[in-house]
């Protein structure tokens, strides 16, 4: 049966842009939801891609997708290019955005040379890596090597598929990673990470008399990447609310009824929440400690997150059997500031990198719990694992359940580097400069797939994208442009022929 998204052609928002291509495989993904986690209609469109072009194409069971295309017969005595990118994206819609984002497709724009997605975020990360990809192994009027592709699963959340992926299937040991938000900035090294999950427990008990609902609300922040821009001190909506609210109950009777924020684990939170009870006779005091909070708040992010507001809402209408406990509210809030969040350590090596880090990406509510779940990341595995194992134990002590899952290695700098020498001579002499070498604290797939592919040579780069993980995401259009004549010069070789 043929895949209900794969269409030929169709009147696309992103029509006339170049490299038409690309822009056409990139607005063909967009027409398909492919958050993390709901990737099983975006693998099998490109099962579909393969198979309609006759190529050699495997996924395996978790939707891992590998393809070959077979060399032209003048690059028959060339090794293999492997062209790497991933599937999901971080669906992330702005406050009052209609758009499910599992079920429905983007509404791609373009505007002052850029493409977006009113609403939501772009998937440019990593959507334009797929593009490219496809727009290669379509290219009929190219005459190139053996291209080997891998578009892994559920990079977004902790590169799943990467963990698990069979690659004994490829002859290739150079790899372009095509996962980079800057272009002329090539990564040549990345952070490792892992996923911290923390189960809090909280006690229910009736409703006593005297109480009255409050909703409690941050709002209005900017959020952000918790690789990229972690360093960049904006707010995180779920560490600001647990803080406020553990303040509060220090001193005054708070039971938590619930509290919700986040999206995902890797990207800076920009709204939280909780709805709590507060005693009758201490409204006037909370409302002004909140109050008061909120100014303290909004005067320490004036220069990153100008919009920061304390959303404050009492219901006079309170129907409810029962609440969390003053004494377990007490405690897990306590908890949340007790763990570490944000930057941790920055290189000594490396001026401006950060070297370790984590961000609370999710809290949320179980059956009688708080879940926390954080992001953390370190350049050093044993600062990695030295600030799990501090996390874990600090949290135990609060009685909670801990779990360290999702671990994967960074990917350390190689200093004999045929690939990226070669890829550094053809950007100085397409662009008469010299692009910068970057390692970054944001975690790419490399690492992992360096375990799998012996001697493994790589290189990641990719075009402008802004604001990625947010509904702010911008793409620039002669960007993807110049980086597809910058690939194409690459893998064709026309610097030495």
């Amino acid at each position: 049966m043929p895949c209900p998204f794969l269409q030929e052609v169709f009147m696309g928002a992103l029509d006339g842009l170049k490299p038409q291509s690309v822009f056409h495989f990139f607005e063909e993904i967009s027409r398909i939801p492919h958050g993390s986690g709901n990737v099983g209609q975006i693998s099998d469109y490109l099962k579909a891609f393969a198979e309609k072009r006759k190529l050699f194409c495997v996924q395996d069971s978790v939707g891992n997708i590998v393809i070959v295309r077979e060399s032209a017969p003048a690059y028959e005595e060339e090794a293999p290019y492997i062209l790497q990118a991933h599937m999901d994206m971080v669906a992330v819609a702005a406050p009052g955005c209609r758009i499910d984002m599992k079920k429905d497709p983007l509404n791609l724009k373009v505007e002052d040379g850029k493409v977006y997605a009113e609403g939501t975020s772009l998937g440019g990360d990593d959507g334009i890596g797929m593009a490219y990809c496809l727009a290669l192994l379509d290219a009929q009027d190219l005459s190139l090597p053996r291209l080997e592709v891998i578009l892994t699963v559920d990079e977004e959340t902790g590169m799943e598929g990467a963990t698990v992926i069979d690659l004994s299937m490829l002859r290739g040991n150079r790899m372009i990673n095509l996962d980079q938000e800057e272009e002329g900035v090539f990564i040549t090294s990345c952070a490792g990470g892992a996923r911290v999950e923390v189960d809090i427990p909280l006690i229910s008990e009736p409703v006593q008399q005297g109480m009255t609902q409050l909703t409690v609300g941050v709002r209005g922040l900017l959020g952000g990447h918790s690789g990229t821009e972690i360093h960049k001190g904006r707010g995180n909506a779920n560490w600001l609310l647990g803080k406020i609210l553990c303040g509060l109950s220090l001193q005054y009777d708070v039971r938590l009824l619930y509290m919700k924020g986040g999206l995902a684990d890797n990207a800076i939170p920009r709204e939280s929440e909780a709805g709590i009870l507060i005693r009758e006779a201490d409204k006037e005091r909370v409302l002004s400690y909140l109050e008061a909070e909120e100014k303290k708040v909004k005067e320490s992010l004036k220069d990153t997150d100008s919009d920061f507001l304390l959303e404050k809402v009492f219901h006079n209408d309170m129907v409810l059997e029962g609440a969390f406990s003053r004494e377990s509210t007490a405690d897990a809030l306590a908890c949340i500031c007790k763990l570490p969040n944000g930057v941790v350590a920055m290189s000594q090596d490396v001026e401006g990198l950060v070297e370790t880090s984590l961000n609370l990406g999710i809290l949320s509510m179980e059956e009688n719990s708080l879940h926390l779940q954080y992001a953390v990341r370190s350049s050093v595995d044993q600062d990695k694992e030295e600030l799990c194992r501090h996390m874990k134990q600090m949290a135990e002590r609060s009685g909670a359940l801990v779990k360290v899952g999702n671990v994967y290695p960074g990917w350390a700098y190689r200093k004999d580097s045929p690939l990226r020498e070669k890829m550094v001579r053809v950007y100085e002499r397409m662009y008469g400069k010299r692009p910068v070498l970057e390692a970054i604290h944001a975690g790419l797939e490399c690492g992992i797939l360096a375990g799998k592919i012996d001697d493994l040579d790589c290189v990641s780069i990719g075009p402008d994208l802004e604001n990625v993980h947010t509904a702010e995401e911008r793409m620039s259009i002669d960007s993807v442009g110049r980086v597809w004549e910058y690939l194409v010069d690459i893998l064709t070789g026309r610097e030495e022929r």
